[in-house]
């Protein structure tokens, strides 16, 4: 198999990253060099050829080939199982419906969150507990990485450049969590979305920093559930008010509240999209009355088009009443995407 990425001829791994540091070819840290050899075993863990082309950039109409991932992946410490995932992420990335330009030439400064479900998660050894949305798994944190190296040296997406972000946020490094099924009373995101059961996937989703919540005070699932509501309402009042896809990170304190009063998903979903809302006049007590008054006042505006905008990821450590919101990057102009992830053949996956 050939490869026709360019080659660079170094003394050692230090001035190997050297080198990337000093053209930009990454994202600040470290990376593992890319040689050859190492690409070719990605390649082939996929099961895929060099100039096999995973998708395609919709707007700028970029080809994205199977050997410039494996670089991207090789670069940010993955191992080679772990390529099967990120080649998911791009196909997901590259639908239309995910605006991959948008989110990532925007001011707004949104980075890609990857939810992994299925067999995946067990066999690669992500983590989905403690510490899930951070560092606790290299597989997480270098199947995210990854994506940002990808972003940057096969779209262009470079700070100051095609990347205009105002100001960003730690998820543009990496931003991958897996779903904890095995200790969750819930369906799990992916075959909510469409996935059949025992299919491994990935959903990909445009966010903006977390806002994480608490509340240990109740034992009421609706209680709990306006706390939620608040930090998408507070969202929607300084930030940015159109409906689209939120993500809401559920660790087992607040799941086992939901379980003990016997609501799944679908329930917490109806009734977040019955609570988050506002109305334009509140756009005053957060210091935007310039605007508040170009239109109807009394117009109220929805977080989400129906209950099924909310992605319900159950992950997070057994202890602390805790939970996180995660919003979207443009409301409906970039929307969750689930893909499958296809294992290479002979691989159970």
């Amino acid at each position: 198999m050939k490869l026709t990425s360019e080659s660079y001829e170094v003394t050692d791994a230090f001035e190997a990253n050297e080198l990337y540091q000093r053209n930009g070819w990454t994202d600040g840290l470290p990376i593992v060099p890319p040689t050859e050899a190492g690409v070719l075993r990605f390649l082939d863990a996929a099961g895929l050829a060099a100039a096999d082309v995973v998708g395609i950039e919709p707007v700028r109409r970029r080809r994205i080939t199977a050997e410039k991932l494996a670089i991207a992946a090789l670069m940010a410490g993955c191992l080679p199982e772990y390529m099967p995932v990120v080649v998911a992420v791009v196909k997901a990335m590259c639908e239309p419906q995910f605006g991959l330009h948008g989110s990532t030439a925007s001011t707004g400064g949104s980075a890609p969150l990857v939810v992994v479900n299925g067999p995946i998660r067990i066999a690669l050894g992500m983590n989905a507990t403690h510490n899930a949305l951070a560092n606790a798994a290299r597989a997480n944190a270098t199947i995210g990485r990854t994506i940002r190296l990808f972003l940057l040296n096969v779209l262009g997406g470079i700070p100051g450049q095609l990347d205009r972000s105002t100001l960003g946020h730690p998820g543009k490094f990496t931003f991958c969590v897996a779903e904890d099924e095995e200790d969750s009373p819930w369906t799990p995101l992916a075959q909510e979305r469409g996935i059949a059961p025992g299919q491994s996937a990935v959903t990909v989703m445009s966010v903006e920093s977390p806002h994480q919540i608490m509340n240990e005070w109740t034992h009421d699932p609706t209680e709990v559930l306006d706390t939620y509501a608040a930090a998408i309402r507070a969202n929607m009042l300084t930030y940015s008010i159109w409906e689209g896809n939120y993500a809401m990170v559920v660790p087992k304190q607040h799941r086992q509240i939901f379980s003990a009063a016997g609501w799944d998903k679908r329930r917490i979903r109806e009734y977040i999209y019955e609570t988050a809302h506002v109305q334009r006049r509140e756009w005053r007590t957060v210091g935007k009355s310039t605007i508040a008054g170009l239109k109807d006042e009394d117009r109220t505006y929805r977080a989400l088009r129906s209950p099924d905008d909310l992605l319900v990821v159950a992950a997070g450590g057994p202890a602390g009443a805790f939970g996180v919101i995660l919003p979207p990057w443009y409301g409906k102009k970039s929307l969750a995407v689930t893909a499958p992830i296809s294992a290479p053949k002979g691989d159970v996956r």
